[in-house]
């Protein structure tokens, strides 16, 4: 087991897409915005402390995260979205563990069937962001993204709050 005290934890790869140069009031725009929590966490969410985790009754991860699409200094939009991982006893047979997890991602449940799998559904974000035209104000705006990312205490982890910002994208909208 790595406590998450001697290694820290961080976002990395923060990445903001723009789906057009320019956006008319009545027209929306789509923002990618993806980007990984590497460190610690990732390498403390492993099967052998899921294990122990599980004998000491603590069988489930929440991890919230705030993002802020900002223009310059204002906050265009704010978002809040959960992932969650569930441990659990399994007999499934492709999977050689007693313990388990599922990742929560979205509102969809999934099963990943190794330990790497259950990382990338849990740690790598790829999220699309509609923002309508009438959010923005006419002239140029230069968008990003503030990011914020927090976990309470587990067996396997300290409470961490994390945050990054996303590299800058330029774009105009028109009335």
């Amino acid at each position: 087991m790595i406590p998450c005290g001697i290694l820290s934890s961080y976002i990395s790869g923060a990445t903001l897409e723009k789906s057009h140069d320019t956006v008319k009031a009545d027209q929306p725009l789509t923002l990618s915005l993806s980007f990984k929590i590497d460190g610690a966490i990732r390498e403390a969410f492993s099967q052998k402390n899921w294990e122990k985790a599980y004998n000491k009754h603590d069988n489930g991860f929440r991890m919230t995260i705030e993002v802020d699409i900002k223009s310059g200094r204002k906050t265009v939009m704010p978002l809040k979205f959960v992932r969650k991982a569930a441990l659990f006893w399994t007999r499934n047979p492709k999977i050689p563990h007693r313990i388990w997890v599922s990742v929560v991602k979205d509102e969809t449940p999934f099963y990943p069937l190794s330990e790497e799998e259950a990382r990338l559904l849990l740690f790598d974000v790829n999220k699309v962001i509609e923002l309508s035209g009438t959010e923005l104000a006419s002239g140029a705006h230069r968008l990003s993204a503030d990011i914020r990312v927090y976990w309470g205490k587990h067996d396997y982890t300290e409470p961490v709050e994390i945050s990054a910002k996303s590299n800058e994208v330029e774009l105009r909208a028109v009335a």
